[in-house]
């Protein structure tokens, strides 16, 4: 005799809608997400190298610009090389465990995001509201305490969100309609109830939130103020250069998310894949632009890196050419030829054209 019950079991795997159900769109699709995600590597990895190699860059904010950074390089790497999978794939599927594995790293990592860009602008009101006394409240050990406590929060919250999915049971449907697991998708697949889910999110999740998107109103609001009480125009434009490109990615990470996540669960549609999209690849991927456009230290810092690189592939490129012909020239007597020649590196002749 039926129950009427709908048949409750724990799934072994998931089946990913993507971003369109078209074939003819996947290729293209593969091509796109793929030149995003080496562009957000690549661009994340050069700002890091740039940070940690010119000792002008070594202070607060650049030390959590470049966590930052890296979260962002983990951010997308927890979702893209599956969803670049995906779309070679006639089966976009993803086993119960990985899906789990992906929505733990991916909070993290996002909940790391944006605890650091709260830290960058707390920072930033530090220097230009109390320069003097900007060395002493943001030291070492206080940078390290934060990044200690982000961290140790990022994970707890991650990981009390995990749990709570893991406890969820699932009707026949395993269709999750978006590209990556995601939060709210699977909840929308649960039979079992969501309640303490939608609770705890619109609680302890708002509330993290919002606390820290308050703290960054409120110390901008302060160097708006503090900013405008400078005499100088120099002093203006420096001091809004300082913090206008942190504004431009507070604004992209913080306005997707509150699109995506701060909505009824029922109302989830394409238009809130679209909006993840921006919030994970494209916000990584322009935030290294954002920085070398709109601040004038990174960008003369970037320049520093390049120029070194630039000249240490100079002098690989002399000292391997050397060693392939300087033997063979110097046994026929040429050897100060040879060194002369290849001393003439690629850049001299740059340099010699008119």
């Amino acid at each position: 005799m039926s129950t009427g019950m709908p048949n409750l079991t724990r799934l072994s795997e998931f089946n990913l809608l993507g971003l369109s159900s078209q074939p003819e769109d996947q290729k293209t699709l593969f091509v796109l997400f793929l030149i995003m995600y080496l562009v957000s590597v690549m661009g994340n990895m050069l700002i890091i190298l740039a940070i940690h190699s010119d000792p002008q860059l070594q202070n607060p904010m650049y030390f959590f610009l470049s966590i930052l950074f890296f979260a962002d390089i983990c951010y997308t790497t927890v979702i893209v090389p599956n969803i670049l999978v995906n779309f070679l794939s006639e089966t976009k599927t993803i086993s119960y465990s990985d899906c789990l594995a992906q929505i733990y790293f991916f909070l993290v990592f996002g909940n790391m995001d944006s605890y650091l860009l709260a830290a960058m602008t707390i920072d930033c009101y530090v220097a230009i509201c109390n320069p003097f006394h900007s060395i002493t409240v943001m030291n070492h050990r206080c940078c390290a305490l934060l990044l200690a406590a982000f961290t140790a929060f990022s994970y707890l919250h991650s990981l009390l969100h995990v749990l709570l999915v893991s406890r969820l049971t699932f009707c026949a449907s395993n269709v999750i309609h978006h590209f990556f697991c995601d939060v709210n998708p699977i909840l929308k697949l649960a039979c079992s109830s969501t309640s303490v889910n939608g609770v705890i999110a619109m609680t302890e999740g708002l509330a993290s939130v919002m606390a820290l998107f308050g703290c960054i109103v409120i110390s901008y609001l302060r160097i708006l103020i503090a900013v405008l009480k400078i005499p100088s125009a120099a002093g203006k434009r420096k001091a809004f250069s300082t913090c206008s490109s942190q504004l431009t990615v507070v604004t992209l990470f913080y306005g997707s998310i509150r699109y995506v996540y701060f909505q009824p669960l029922s109302s989830y549609s394409v238009k809130d894949r679209i909006a993840t999209v921006i919030y994970t690849v494209l916000t990584s991927m322009l935030n290294p632009f954002i920085y070398i456009l709109r601040n004038k230290d990174m960008k003369q810092g970037l320049e520093k890196l390049i120029s070194r690189i630039k000249s240490h592939m100079d002098r690989l490129s002399t000292a391997k050419a050397n060693k392939i012909c300087g033997p063979l020239l110097q046994s026929v007597g040429c050897g100060d030829v040879c060194t002369h020649a290849h001393s003439y590196t690629h850049t001299d002749y740059e340099k010699s054209l008119p």
